[in-house]
């Protein structure tokens, strides 16, 4: 079990699924720098995030839920939790994540959701079978099945998460395509640790050809 201290921000999951590099430069090094992709996810959160709770057609709507799991070393808020009744009279929750765009090829948003739900079922003692992604571009929701499968990538992911942070080194990763997309692109600079790499490599190679160790092609 972790202390109160020791959790993490369950929003950084998301970060190290997209990239180890993105995620120790905004969690461990604390820096950050925002683009218009995630200036319009902010806005989705801030905007589900103002209303008050209420109920509807039976079903209490909670908005910007405080959740963690002390197991699990997690802390952090769902957009919303719904509660529907069930048949034993206990009101079941359905966690509901909201994001801007459409559906993702990778996996992070439903690892997102189902970190909520493992924190849900911990706090109030219950089962979560499954949850929704609400997408901006779509406008509707996508019922996501909280498997077996789903949840060990997420235990995986979180388990990765505390090593990185407590390590507190920054990996350093190849250029690829979505990092253009990155808004700590500018920071994070993997044209230049992908340069330093390869520098490092050369000069150790002329090293040991100097001393001999291999021959000089």
């Amino acid at each position: 079990m972790f202390a109160e201290e020791e959790l993490l921000p369950l929003s950084g999951l998301q970060h190290l699924q997209f990239c180890a590099r993105q995620y120790a430069l905004i969690h461990v090094e604390q820096l950050w720098e925002e683009n218009r992709l995630t200036a319009e996810g902010r806005l989705m959160h801030e905007h589900a995030d103002s209303e008050q709770d209420e109920w509807r057609d039976g079903v209490r709507i909670c908005r910007g839920m405080r959740i963690r799991s002390l197991r699990l070393g997690l802390a952090g808020r769902a957009d919303i939790v719904e509660f529907h009744s069930a048949e034993c009279g206990v009101m079941q929750p359905r966690p509901v994540e909201y994001k801007r765009g459409r559906p993702k090829k990778g996996p992070e948003d439903r690892i997102q959701l189902c970190a909520q739900a493992l924190c849900l079922e911990e706090m109030l003692g219950l089962s979560i079978p499954e949850g929704d992604l609400y997408y901006g571009t779509q406008r509707r929701r996508q019922v996501i099945a909280l498997d077996h499968q789903l949840r060990e990538a997420t235990e995986a992911l979180i388990a990765r998460m505390h090593l990185i942070f407590q390590g507190s080194v920054t990996p350093k990763v190849a250029y690829k395509p979505k990092c253009d997309n990155c808004s700590l692109l500018a920071l994070c600079m993997p044209h230049s640790v992908c340069s330093k790499s390869a520098r490092r490599y050369l000069d150790g190679a002329l090293r040991k050809i100097e001393h001999g160790e291999i021959e000089n092609p």
